[in-house]
């Protein structure tokens, strides 16, 4: 088997091949390593193998294994649905949340944050293909609820974060990320106070060549870099 360190080494040359494709610059493109069901042994070669930021799905083993590895050099987001009432969680142990899909959530985890005196970094989810079996805000709403987090003190909005619909071909998931990308330019041009939109979440290991092509600036990507769910 592979080991961690070559098939991170392979997935950024991909990335980094798909962005000069298309006339991007590769530095513009960061890699969250998706470590759920990881375990900490792992996470820990991940990082010694030059990983930099790392996604978690859920809260209680999130914090288990950040615990467990201690203070590193690697960022933690949170890329997992988050019930508001594990925001509290949540704000002391991640950097980035990608997953606020309602303002009832946001206003929760500003109030966690103001607890501990930080400015918690957020996305805002959106459910671009209205899908019933997945979380985030609809695109029609986007813009409203990012009006209506702005004057949260303690949170920052830095962007979106958005999943197509599953395809066997990554085509098809291109107008979905087409239209993720055409919200973030919109809700951009608005240059509502408070909100800094310079991430755009999206693409995973099966189609993260084709968002990259339409502005992705976060790919999440488990499986090919770690190999199949344990």
């Amino acid at each position: 088997m592979e080991s961690i360190e070559k098939r991170l080494a392979h997935i950024k040359d991909e990335i980094r091949t798909a962005a000069l494709a298309c006339g991007r610059d590769p530095e513009t493109i960061d890699l969250v390593a998706v470590s759920k069901k990881k375990s900490s042994a792992a996470v820990t070669s991940a990082i010694q193998a030059g990983v930099t930021l790392l996604g978690e799905n859920y809260i209680q083993e999130a914090m288990d294994k950040i615990n467990t590895i201690g203070n590193t050099p690697a960022s933690w987001h949170f890329i997992g649905h988050l019930q508001s009432n594990k925001a509290k969680f949540a704000v002391p142990y991640f950097d980035l949340i990608h997953t606020v899909d309602s303002f009832k959530l946001a206003r929760e985890i500003n109030k966690q944050a103001a607890k501990i005196n930080k400015r918690q970094a957020i996305l805002m989810q959106v459910n671009i293909a209205d899908e019933a079996t997945k979380s985030g805000t609809t695109a029609a709403s986007a813009l409203a609820l990012a009006r209506e987090i702005a004057p949260l003190e303690h949170i920052h909005l830095t962007g979106l974060m958005g999943m197509p619909p599953f395809f066997d071909d990554p085509e098809g998931a291109r107008p979905y990320f087409k239209a993720m990308a055409n919200l973030f330019n919109t809700i951009q041009k608005e240059e509502i106070p408070g909100v800094d939109l310079e991430h755009l979440s999206m693409g995973m290991s099966g189609d993260f060549k084709v968002a990259i092509e339409e502005g992705s600036t976060l790919v999440r990507i488990g499986t090919a870099i770690f190999g199949s769910r344990e």
